[in-house]
């Protein structure tokens, strides 16, 4: 305990660091004379001496490292095989990734390597899903209070991106992002678009998590529980 009290914050924080970044914060530690950082089968040591004018005191702490703090951890994914299962089994998955971001462009990029093309939208002014992604839609167009106000059609999205994708394409990702904001029949039409349109996925960003995660979207939404009421009835 007194070892970290006689550190700053930052050097005190720095045991959750890649092995790379220790150097950079021993020079946060004000007063440190020798610092060095060794590595012993996989575990980093960090040692510490600092000098004072009556005595010379030594400080040491041990820092466990994994293989994810030499590569990166944005780079090791174990789990992208049963991603690309759960897509394909689910079809609507609903996605929890850290607050920092970065880390969903690894399973985008690897759907994208399997042949899908991306539809990416924003929950927030999305409108009703339904008639935005699969009907010719109205839209209003800003009219700063001097223009007549106008209405102009716009064809569906999904319908309109699916008539444009390559015969070797094998679908349609549709990207949500920010769908937290949905409401829960909002989630319900989105996790049953997959049955109306077979070649289209779908991808909602439905929260934050510490670690990028994910659910199958009728699950989220309620509707699995819908399904299993009549049975649990008979």
């Amino acid at each position: 305990m007194a070892m970290t009290m006689s550190m700053p914050k930052a050097m005190a924080a720095s045991a959750s660091m890649p092995a790379g970044n220790l150097e950079k914060v021993v020079g946060i530690w004000k007063g440190g004379a020798n610092c060095t950082v060794r590595m012993r089968g996989g575990i980093v040591i960090l040692r510490m001496k600092r000098k004072t004018r009556s005595s010379s005191r030594s400080s040491s702490m041990t820092i466990r490292c994994g293989i994810e703090d030499f590569i990166g951890g944005d780079l090791v994914r174990l789990d992208l095989g049963r991603w690309l299962s759960d897509v394909e089994e689910h079809k609507a998955l609903a996605i929890y990734t850290p607050h920092e971001g970065g880390y969903e462009g690894r399973y985008l990029t690897r759907l994208r390597y399997q042949g899908y093309h991306f539809l990416d939208l924003s929950a927030r002014g999305l409108g009703d899903p339904e008639t935005t992604l699969t009907k010719i839609h109205p839209v209003c167009p800003a009219h700063l209070g001097k223009q007549p106000i106008a209405r102009w059609y716009f064809p569906p999205e999904v319908d309109y991106r699916l008539s444009f994708l390559a015969p070797n394409a094998k679908g349609l990702v549709v990207w949500i992002i920010e769908a937290k904001v949905l409401s829960k029949s909002e989630l319900q039409f989105l996790a049953l678009l997959p049955s109306l349109r077979p070649k289209v996925r779908v991808i909602a960003e439905c929260g934050n998590w510490r670690k990028f995660m994910w659910k199958p979207l009728k699950e989220i939404a309620g509707l699995s529980a819908m399904e299993d009421a009549p049975s649990s009835l008979s």
